[in-house]
């Protein structure tokens, strides 16, 4: 039971990262565009919503891509008390990644 909550509370702690970068990177590049009356999404939804999305886009490209090589894969995978699909993980784990990757290259090109 404590290695599920240490993982679960580790998860947690990726996506709520992982949002906040999002979050901002959308503030960095998103200008005032809002007009009176107009209802604006926050960016908290926008952030998950991206989150979900690129994990999704992930997911289905790597689903493509295993069923085109024909590689076998374990069904399930057990991580502590939870039992998850590993395209699932490697496909969350790369969507939580990608605005620290983001981030990075950006520095890296304006240096």
């Amino acid at each position: 039971m404590p290695g599920g909550l240490i993982l679960g509370s580790a998860v947690f702690l990726l996506v709520v990262f992982s949002v906040r970068e999002r979050v901002r990177l959308r503030l960095y590049r998103e200008k005032d565009w809002g007009g009176i009356g107009e209802s604006r999404i926050s960016p908290l939804s926008q952030a998950l919503a991206n989150l979900v999305g690129v994990a999704g886009g992930i997911y289905l490209s790597l689903v493509v891509l295993v069923s085109f090589l024909e590689v076998q894969l374990p069904s399930r995978l057990q991580i502590g008390p939870v039992s998850v699909e590993p395209l699932a993980v490697v496909s969350f784990s790369l969507a939580l990644l990608q605005p620290f990757m983001a981030r990075i290259l950006y520095v890296w090109r304006k240096t």
